[in-house]
């Protein structure tokens, strides 16, 4: 007996629990199903695919284009060991599947890839008709609360049911937008059941800095801006990537990218002049302040690609008046404005929460995992998908193809599996 659901008195089985419904569950279960196969999606909120819902800004940027090798260093320390799923399903497979289901897709000049209807309700819809064509129940409102394993497999409790399964796929997500759902029940049902996970946290999130300065700028955003990480003293990172002032510290891809790597008071330091040196600025600063002795510094500071507002702001957090003369200008103002356009000190306060984070950092360890099927390694027929992995990617449409692409491997794990089972009856 697969799964077992009593409910009135009345007996139904299936094949496959998955529990989750977001992209990961629902292409584990449109693929894991076959002819004659009986499979049910336990969804703990009011409908399916809430987060996938939010992605984008509701556009759902679904992937990125490109070579897949270009992939792999955007998994942070994880990129080869999520190679078999990227490459068992690509960004172009994912594609031909929307397109080959009227869902046309549309790439951008970065990379990023969205349906070109904008709308994330459009990814879902086309997930939930291929359910439907696959005989796939999905069961909203319906919270597991307990996971156990039994001889023949596992027990699933809701507040409706009891459920008994052979195959079980746990594709809960990770913690972060905890009001779509994803409250790290994954990580806990791994637990209970004996599966190494390892330590969570918020990633993908903007960065909350202490004293903030620039809260009165909250908007304005920087290009491929230079900046590095400093812990105890020593530097610990070094990264390009896009930035925004928020009101109470910063954003923006190059900072969400790096926020999995960035601690408690961790201090950043900013260029505001781009990819220039410390040296080759303050060279280039005198010799500009020596040409124009009877301009003010202020002048000169606006020959560089610095916003006018942040202008002002450095010039006054570096005291150094509106109408200062370059012919006054002193060796100690000279060395704190340098400091402030190449190197602005900032203290972070911490990470922003799971309510803002975009992904989870940690989750289900992989090494627990056969990462060629999905699988626990010490847990027979216990698979998983998407973010309950320790798997978190950058900004740009990495982490929902991650989530495909686990979610189909895990499928075809699970077709394998039964493959070879019933080979060997009929041998």
């Amino acid at each position: 007996m697969a799964v077992v659901w009593r409910i009135r008195g009345e007996m139904v089985q299936y094949d496959i629990a998955v529990i989750g419904a977001g992209p990961a569950g629902l292409f584990c279960a449109i693929h894991a199903a076959a002819p004659g196969s009986r499979i049910i999606v336990l969804e703990k909120m009011d409908g399916p695919g809430k987060k996938l819902l939010l992605s984008g800004t509701g556009q759902c940027n679904i992937t990125h284009i490109g070579e897949m090798r270009d992939f792999l260093a955007r998994y942070g320390d994880h990129g080869k060991l999520v190679k078999p799923a990227l490459f068992s399903f690509t960004n172009k497979a994912l594609l031909a599947f929307f397109e080959e289901r009227a869902l046309p897709m549309q790439a951008e000049e970065n990379g990023k890839v969205f349906p070109r209807s904008r709308q994330s309700a459009d990814v879902l819809a086309v997930l939930l008709a291929e359910c439907k064509t696959k005989g796939v129940n999905i069961h909203c409102g319906e919270p597991v609360t307990a996971v156990t394993r039994q001889t023949a497999g596992f027990e699933l409790v809701t507040p409706r049911a009891v459920y008994r399964s052979t195959v079980l796929v746990i594709t809960t997500g990770g913690s972060s937008y905890p009001k779509t759902g994803s409250t790290g029940d994954g990580v806990r049902f791994a637990q209970l059941l004996g599966q190494p996970v390892t330590e969570t946290a918020p990633a993908l999130t903007p960065l909350l800095i202490k004293n903030f300065p620039f809260a009165a700028l909250a908007g304005i955003s920087f290009e491929e801006m230079p900046f590095t990480v400093w812990r105890g003293g020593k530097k610990v990172g070094e990264y390009r990537g896009d930035v925004l002032f928020t009101h109470l510290g910063v954003s923006g891809p190059g900072i969400l990218d790096a926020s999995r790597h960035i601690q408690p008071d961790d201090l950043l330091k900013l260029s505001f002049v781009g990819t220039i040196k410390r040296e080759e600025f303050t060279a280039d600063l005198s010799r500009r302040v020596q040409e124009n002795r009877t301009w003010n510094v202020s002048t000169i500071l606006a020959g560089y690609p610095i916003p006018e507002r942040l202008n002002r702001k450095l010039l006054k957090l570096s005291d150094i008046p509106d109408e200062l003369k370059c012919n006054h200008f002193s060796a100690e103002q000279r060395t704190r404005l340098v400091t402030n356009c190449t190197e602005f000190p900032l203290i972070v306060t911490a990470p922003g929460g799971y309510a803002v984070a975009m992904v989870t950092r940690g989750g289900v360890a992989l090494d627990g995992v056969n990462l060629k099927t999905m699988e626990s390694k010490t847990i027979p027929r216990l698979y998983f998908a998407g973010e309950v992995l320790d798997i978190d990617g950058d900004t740009g449409g990495y982490n929902l193809q991650a989530a495909f692409s686990t979610g189909f491997l895990a499928a075809e794990g699970i077709r394998k599996r039964a493959e070879e089972k019933s080979r060997m009856a009929g041998e």
